[in-house]
């Protein structure tokens, strides 16, 4: 199973960091961190090291978002101000689903 020490973070193309991961059941993940996303610094740093908390949606494998589908409650495509220990039980509650 993966977890936020798997993720490959790059460079945002609007500043920041981001990855977009595709699990083997073919759901994706992308966490996001920077001025544009509902991250903690909300500003651009290098490193995803430099942030505390993170942007994150989940695709399906037609790259429809369905991140409400995961979690209870949710009235948007995105769930910002996650930290590491709850990206990590999304990405295995993601990955569970067959």
């Amino acid at each position: 199973m993966k977890v936020f020490q798997d993720l490959v973070f790059k460079e945002g193309p609007f500043g920041g960091v981001g990855t977009r991961h595709t699990f083997d059941n073919g759901f994706q993940i992308s966490v996001q961190a920077g001025a544009f996303a509902y991250s903690t610094p909300r500003e651009d740093k290098d490193s995803p090291d430099d942030f505390d908390k993170f942007e994150v949606a989940i695709f399906n494998d037609e790259g429809e978002f369905v991140t409400s589908d995961f979690v209870l409650d949710l009235d948007d495509d995105v769930l910002g101000w996650q930290n590491r220990g709850q990206i990590n039980a999304l990405m295995l509650l993601v990955q569970s689903k067959k």
